[in-house]
């Protein structure tokens, strides 16, 4: 070993689980933001339509009782915790956790795979927040490299694909829409040395999972879940437009395959579950939306490795893309922090 670690934290963004956790949750994330009360109301129904709980807290502790079998079976004899951004268990009660049982250096394993300030950069920022609440003594934290050209986060989405595909039948007339979180196109500008880093990364990933899925098929990058004020440009276009585009154009069925997140939570689950759903329905369009990997075992599989990696200082982690300007660190500065208009939380 080329460096001493002495645990893994799972970092994750966090979610109710209760309807009195809801408001104080959506605070939490819009904090400092100017975000009216009434948009919090209308996001929060969101929550309370699955009884005030995200699904992405046990999605969670599932991803930590499978790395635990998971190191367990393969000789990786490190503790593994948990801290979220947003609720609890929050990031700095887990640090000083950490640092009760003795911890100095660990390895995060953050639930985004992509370069940008929202799915990278606040995390850091996070980290670094956290261990100065806590204070003297708080471990040290190193934020695993960006897998989204991992295969074992492109194949469980090619699968998923592939499944979804089976389940409408003929393709005839049959397109493949990727999805992923809507940013400010100054975020995805200011994402990566040369800029755009975010989106290119996703369209790397659509590309990867369509050509191994369905290659006869054509196939979009869309977005979705937007939060930010109408003034303020955004990545698009949105996943409910470009359906209403599609039908328009004479397709008959749509595949939504949401490659930018790694599980089924809320965002998935409302936004195009619900919405996009009805959507497609209200537009006599057939529609499947693939699985997200979850605790697929080669997912949970690329979580070790990653730590191995870091562990053994290794620069032959497996990759699918030609190309990754990420590196295994940042660049001090880069993805930096947008300037926030008054707008709304992510749903």
């Amino acid at each position: 070993m080329t460096g001493s670690y002495d645990a893994v934290l799972l970092l994750s963004f966090g979610g109710p689980e209760g309807p009195d956790d809801v408001m104080p949750f959506l605070e939490n994330v819009v904090r400092g933001r100017g975000v009216p009360a009434a948009r919090l109301a209308e996001v929060a129904e969101h929550y309370h339509h699955f009884g005030g709980v995200s699904p992405i807290n046990e999605q969670n502790r599932e991803l930590l009782a499978a790395l635990g079998k998971e190191f367990a079976a393969n000789g990786v004899d490190l503790p593994l915790y948990w801290g979220n951004r947003n609720w609890h268990p929050m990031l700095a009660d887990t640090l000083r956790q950490m640092r009760a049982d003795g911890v100095q250096r660990a390895l995060a394993f953050a639930t985004s795979a992509y370069s940008s300030y929202s799915s990278c950069r606040q995390y850091r920022d996070d980290i670094v927040r956290a261990r100065a609440e806590v204070g003297d003594g708080a471990p040290a934290v190193e934020k695993l490299r960006h897998f989204y050209d991992h295969p074992g986060f492109v194949e469980p989405h090619v699968d998923a694909v592939a499944s979804a595909l089976a389940s409408l039948g003929s393709r005839g007339t049959t397109r493949i829409v990727f999805t992923a979180h809507s940013v400010p196109t100054s975020m995805d500008a200011a994402s990566g040395p040369d800029g755009g880093l975010y989106s290119a990364q996703l369209r790397t990933v659509a590309g990867l999972v369509a050509a191994a899925a369905a290659p006869e098929l054509s196939w979009d990058l869309v977005w979705q879940s937007r939060s930010g004020p109408p003034q303020v440009p955004w990545l698009e276009p949105d996943v409910n437009d470009h359906l209403r585009a599609l039908a328009a154009e004479g397709v008959t069925d749509v595949v939504v395959s949401p490659i930018g997140f790694v599980s089924d939570h809320l965002e998935v689950i409302w936004d195009l579950d619900n919405e996009a759903a009805r959507t497609a329905s209200g537009l006599g369009l057939g529609f499947a939306r693939a699985a997200t990997p979850g605790t697929d075992p080669r997912f949970v599989t690329m979580v070790r490795e990653l730590v191995t990696e870091r562990l053994y200082a290794s620069s032959s982690g497996r990759r699918l893309a030609p190309w990754d300007a990420s590196g295994p660190s940042c660049v001090p500065g880069c993805c930096p922090a947008p300037v926030r208009p008054a707008g709304r939380p992510a749903s």
